[in-house]
């Protein structure tokens, strides 16, 4: 008896035609089920495990990794074997929720948000597992508790010196992100090649955003660049950095804030926002504007600038 499975003529034996419709029929299911799974030319079904573990070997993730680590361990809680298309997306959607009922900050979630976001990029524009860009489709709404600590120059100096005497690398990566406005994680991860011509140069796999950065280096910072990488840990820095907020009474004072104030003391030297979102390696002066504290101080200046509108009159008559 002959059949037709998936547009083509078939023969075999079968003992009543009924059968051969329940093998026809079997046939054809198992060709979509084939077809679906990527038997038949689809891509196969990645899971994020894999991409996290990709993602890892072929990029340089240290200013993620904690990040990192704490999805994957959500994931693997919640979302076991999830894989990476809509079902990635609705399981990161779920984390943002829980993680939003923990209580964590916008910022932390978008922190963990972003992990989500560059394996969806990754898998649609360099490794090709995906078909569609879907990176987009996740947000990461802006922090409605943003802090707005700007320790002045005097604090940044105390700081510095109440940093104890046997942290002598990590003082320099502390004087380091004062003088470039850089993550811990970036600085953690400079090396000698980073270093040209009187710059940081930092490449797309060494920042947040994944877009080259160039930073200028003053007198005072050239010689903390001398010896790349640094000789400590992230850990270490934070320790010295902790030791010393204590020690000059500002334990509301985090590393981040270094950041921060790099921003506010351009900003108050009149520099551009656009400049400063360059320097900081933001991707919108909305961005910026947040970290770029307002110097009252300047604000007379700026209104000084303004025509007396109250003699234009007098001086037409």
């Amino acid at each position: 008896m002959r059949t037709t499975i998936n547009g083509r003529r078939a023969q075999r034996t079968f003992r009543t035609e009924g059968e051969a419709r329940q093998y026809a029929l079997k046939a054809e299911a198992q060709r979509q089920e084939d077809e679906f799974n990527g038997v038949m030319g689809r891509k196969p079904k990645r899971t994020f495990l894999e991409g996290l573990q990709r993602m890892v070997s072929e990029y340089d993730v240290r200013t993620q990794k904690q990040h990192i680590l704490l999805v994957a361990r959500w994931m693997d809680e919640h979302a076991p074997g999830v894989t990476i298309g809509q079902e990635l997306l609705d399981a990161a959607r779920r984390m943002q929720k829980a993680l939003k009922e923990k209580g964590l900050a916008q910022s932390t979630i978008n922190n963990r948000t972003q992990v989500v976001k560059r394996v969806l990029s990754l898998s649609y524009r360099e490794w090709n597992w995906i078909d569609l860009p879907l990176d987009g489709k996740l947000r990461k709404p802006s922090p409605k508790n943003e802090r707005h600590v700007y320790p002045t120059e005097m604090e940044l100096a105390e700081l510095l010196e109440a940093v104890p005497e046997r942290y002598k690398v990590e003082r320099k990566v502390i004087l380091l992100a004062m003088l470039t406005g850089m993550r811990r994680g970036e600085l953690m991860a400079l090396e000698s090649r980073n270093v040209y011509n009187g710059r940081i140069v930092l490449r797309t796999n060494q920042t947040k955003s994944g877009k080259p950065r160039v930073i200028p280096l003053t007198e005072e910072a050239l010689p903390l660049v001398e010896a790349l990488p640094f000789d400590t840990t992230g850990d270490r820095v934070r320790g010295a950095f902790e030791k010393a907020r204590e020690k000059i009474g500002r334990p509301d004072f985090r590393f981040h804030d270094l950041r921060h104030c790099y921003a506010s003391l351009l900003a108050s030297k009149g520099e551009a926002l656009t400049s400063i979102r360059d320097l900081l390696g933001h991707s919108s002066l909305t961005v910026t504007s947040r970290y770029a504290h307002a110097d009252p101080a300047r604000w007379e200046s700026v209104v000084a600038k303004l025509p007396r509108i109250s003699n234009q009159t007098a001086t037409t008559h």
